[in-house]
Order: C-alpha cells, then sequence, then structure tokens
C-alpha cells in the first residue's frame, strides 16, 4: 500500500502552509454581521459554508499535495494553532449572540431562528470538526478542548464513541454510523440517535469492567460530559434565559445534524469483507469515501481526507494524505455539496449507488451476495459489546 501518493515529500509546516486553514475565522465576522443587520444576511453563514465553499473548490480545483508524514510535530504549530484557539473564539460567538439576540429588537423570530442555524453551521461544521482533530491526540490540553467543544453541541458522548467504537468497528454492523446501502439520510439519522449513545455508554462500561472498577467510577467521562453540558446550557439560560436556552439548543440540534450528514457521506455503503466467525478483514483506505477537494479541505482542516484518517488515526490533519481512485473510493464533490444532496435520497441513491457497485466490482468481486451487508445483519463483530 503506497502511504504518499502525489509526487512531493515538502514539510507541511510553516505560516504560509497552514494559513489557508484558517479560513474557518471568517465565519465569525458573518456571524456578527448577520445579528447587527437582521434580514438576508442571517443567511450568510449557510451560504458562505455549503455554497460558497462549493464554487471556490469548482474553480480551485482539487489538491493531491501530500505533505511528508515524518514532519515533527514542533513544525506544525502553526496548523494546531487554529484547533487550540477555536474554543474561546467559538464560546464568545455562541454565548455573545446569546447574550444580545433576546435582547435585539430589532431581529424577528424567523431572523433570530436562521441566524443560530448559521450559529450551528460554525459549531457543527468547524466546532466539531475541530474537535475531532483535538480528541484524538494525546496530550490532555487538547482532549479537553475537544470535550469543551462537544460540550457546546450536547454530543459529548460523541468522543467515546468515535474512539471506542466507530474507529474499531468501522465498516461492520456494530459501527451504528456506517450508513448502509440504499440507506437514506433521514433513517439512518434516527438509527444514529437512538443507538450510539448507548453504544457509547456501554463501551465505556465495559472499558471499566476490563479494569476493574463500577460504572459510577469517577473515571468514567460520562460524569465530565454531563457536567460540562450542564455548565454549557446553565450559562445559555444565565445570559439569555429561556429564549437563550432555545437558541443554544437549536444551534446544537443544527450541529449534530451536520455531523451525522458528514459521518453519512463518509462511509455510505462501504463495508469491510465479513471472513468468518465474525471476523472482519483491517480498516483501508478503500472503507473511507475520500475528497481531495482543496477549499473544502481548507475549512475542514482535511477532514475530507478521510480514508487516511482511519488508516493511521494518529496523524495530525496537515499531514494526512490523499490516495489515487484504485486505494480509495473518491467523492465527486467535497462534504458541503454532498451533504447537501444527501438530505434528498432519490438523488443521493442516483449519484452514490453507481459509485458503490463500482467500488464493490473493483474490491470484492467475488462476493455475489451482498444482502446480509446491505442490511446490516452480518454477525456482529468478535469481542464487540
Amino acid at each position: 500500500m503506497s502511504d504518499i501518493t502525489a509526487t512531493s515529500s515538502r514539510r507541511a509546516g510553516g505560516i504560509k502552509a497552514a494559513a489557508p486553514f484558517w479560513i474557518s475565522l471568517l465565519m465569525v465576522p458573518l456571524a456578527v454581521a448577520g445579528a447587527a443587520y437582521g434580514g438576508w444576511t442571517v443567511l450568510l453563514l449557510p451560504i458562505y459554508g455549503w455554497i460558497g465553499t462549493t464554487i471556490l473548490d469548482a474553480l480551485a480545483g482539487h489538491d493531491t499535495f501530500n505533505a511528508d508524514p515524518q514532519t515533527p510535530e514542533r513544525e506544525l504549530f502553526w496548523h494546531r494553532l487554529i484547533t487550540l484557539l477555536w474554543f474561546p473564539i467559538q464560546a464568545a460567538v455562541l454565548y455573545g449572540l446569546i447574550w444580545y439576540v433576546p435582547r435585539a429588537a430589532h431581529l424577528g423570530t424567523a431572523e433570530k431562528i436562521g441566524l443560530f442555524f448559521g450559529v450551528g453551521v460554525i459549531s457543527g461544521s468547524i466546532g466539531i470538526t475541530y474537535a475531532h482533530e483535538l480528541m484524538h491526540q494525546r496530550n490532555r490540553l487538547e482532549r479537553w478542548l475537544g470535550d469543551l467543544l462537544l460540550a457546546t453541541v450536547l454530543y459529548s458522548h460523541f468522543r467515546t464513541e468515535h474512539l471506542l467504537v466507530h474507529h474499531r468497528y468501522v465498516g461492520t454492523p456494530r459501527d451504528a454510523v456506517t450508513a448502509r446501502y440504499n440507506e437514506g439520510f433521514h433513517r439512518a439519522f434516527l438509527r444514529v440517535l437512538r443507538d450510539c449513545p448507548r453504544s457509547a455508554w456501554r463501551a465505556e462500561r465495559m472499558k471499566l469492567a476490563r479494569a476493574g472498577r463500577p460504572v459510577w467510577h469517577r473515571s468514567n467521562p460520562f460524569w465530565r460530559y454531563a457536567i460540562l453540558q450542564l455548565v454549557a446550557l446553565g450559562l445559555a439560560f444565565g445570559l439569555g434565559g429561556w429564549q437563550g436556552l432555545a437558541l443554544f439548543s437549536w444551534q446544537a440540534l443544527v450541529a449534530i445534524w451536520q455531523l451525522e450528514l458528514v459521518n453519512y457521506v463518509e462511509h455510505y455503503g462501504l463495508t469491510r469483507r465479513h471472513l468468518g466467525d465474525g471476523r472482519y478483514e483491517h480498516v483501508l483506505p478503500r472503507h473511507s469515501w475520500n475528497a481531495d477537494h482543496k477549499v473544502t479541505n481548507w475549512l475542514l482542516i482535511n477532514l475530507q481526507r478521510h480514508s487516511d484518517h482511519h488508516y493511521k488515526p494518529d496523524r495530525r490533519f496537515p499531514l494526512l494524505q490523499t490516495y489515487p481512485e484504485d486505494e480509495a473510493p473518491q467523492l465527486p464533490m467535497g462534504y458541503p455539496a454532498m451533504t447537501a444532496l444527501a438530505m434528498i435520497p432519490p438523488l443521493w441513491r442516483r449519484k452514490m449507488n453507481p459509485r458503490v457497485r463500482e467500488w464493490r466490482r473493483r474490491h470484492y468481486p467475488d462476493i455475489t451476495d451482498w444482502s446480509d451487508y446491505n442490511r446490516g445483519t452480518l454477525p456482529m463483530p468478535r469481542g464487540s459489546v
């Protein structure tokens, strides 16, 4: 398996290389403008996040450059800095607007709802993406910042589910967020909301049991999750009253919806071969949809290089590699456009089902019956809980 597909192996570090990944900061003045002026300006955030970046992708094209994966961490300071700064930036925007908007006489109810839909675009597309990067790291500061970001969208269990379940069981029936072939997003979304919190709880309970600890032990992260989420809710109520609490909850729902749209796109229809007796092949780049669209990878700090993230989960985002199509399946557009398409299941299936079938012919020509894969009725992986 080739680890680097582009011709260059230059170091990834330096402020010049990192600067494009700071375009998330453009969302801050758009949020302020929406609150200050109301009207159509409350739509600036979703317009920028979905339409603007998709147009820029079409203009800027693809980025097949692969940084040297051996680049030392000290050279990635300017890349890491935006993820370290994002929690105070997002918290200032979120809670500043929760204080301001209920008192803003020039904003009607529809404008407030529209504005906080846009805030959910910030906390979902950027906040959760940065939390995802942070929670994969080993140092306590980054993991705590990831927890704080997830608390602002009331989705703290995502850390447990992602690290203990998704990465281990992706492409198998144990992983709820691996969308099945022909499964529409709306059905998948409800299934994920139902299954993932209890799946995460079960994973932590079993982890504690292996250490000989009861579920109520203080090391259970669910207590931290609960406290952080209660503080986030309490602060929203303290600053904005019941209206502030409602607006906070609305942006959290929008953020969760965006996260699960991305999860849906990332693994739709891609399954690992069942080897018998609950054994599955190792995770490979081909088990995630890849996208090398330049601008949306800047905005989402290379999240779209998802094939390499699952293949090498410890890599920091500037070092994630992209692959040719014979090694990793490619999306026709970046995540913003693909998530919008996923909201319309017939159009999604028309675009993506032929690609899934081609992927199956390419990598698993010997499998003739995909029924159990499609239904998610294959045996659970051995050792799963």
